[in-house]
């Protein structure tokens, strides 16, 4: 009589644990259909890019300075104290906040190449076995992409609403201004340079696009005709 009741038992939990895996396959599914059905805009939150903003799917607006290094190691002593003083007061005055962003970007060594290949012709034989050597390592470096550089960059942002473009423009301008007075190149990013940005940060694969025409890399509905 006992056997009965415990086979139904096992049937039971047997089915039990069947059907929940069939649910959490399903789950997990539909999940992973709801991801392949996003576009690439969704995935990064990024509603627009144009001018010199940024247009988050969350309701709000960027905008980005690059800030240009340094060489400490060519300074003396003083002088670091000096440059520390100096961006320390122009920093100190700017009361909003803002977000540091450093990033690695493989360097565009295709200049250097271009000029060994001008000398091919005037070297001689041995000369030039050295220069396709170096051409050799020049290109194994690019494809492996360990040649890069440090980029940094400050991010500014603010909820939009109307006036809110003007408003963050003057505050990225002024922020750039004070690093501009404390001996600091700054560079107030564009379209093209925020595109680059956006594709360094979330495409692992990406290198860099010194083309200056969003045409080529950023998708444009053309207006149909009816």
């Amino acid at each position: 009589m006992l056997l009965p009741i415990i086979v139904l038992l096992l049937c039971l939990l047997g089915g039990g644990a069947v059907l929940f895996h069939l649910m959490k396959s399903k789950s997990k599914s539909n999940i992973t259909t709801d991801l392949a059905m996003q576009t690439a805009q969704e995935f990064v939150q990024v509603q627009d890019i144009h001018g010199n903003f940024l247009h988050t799917q969350g309701g709000w607006l960027m905008s980005y300075l690059r800030i240009f290094p340094i060489s400490l190691d060519l300074l003396s002593t003083s002088e670091k104290r000096m440059l520390i003083s100096k961006l320390t007061a122009e920093l100190s005055s700017f009361n909003y906040p803002f977000k540091f962003l450093a990033v690695s970007r493989p360097v565009d060594i295709s200049p250097l190449i271009s000029e060994l290949s001008a000398l091919l012709s005037t070297a001689d034989p041995k000369q030039k076995e050295l220069l396709r050597q170096e051409m050799l390592q020049m290109n194994t470096l690019t494809l492996s992409g360990e040649v890069v550089e440090r980029q940094f960059y400050l991010i500014l942002w603010q909820r939009q609403n109307d006036g809110t473009e003007q408003d963050l423009l003057d505050k990225a301008k002024r922020l750039a201004q004070h690093f501009e007075d404390g001996q600091v190149q700054t560079q107030l990013l564009k379209q093209q340079d925020i595109v680059q940005l956006c594709n360094l940060v979330n495409n692992p694969s990406y290198t860099h696009l010194e083309t200056t025409e969003p045409e080529n890399v950023i998708p444009f509905l053309s207006k149909l005709e009816v």
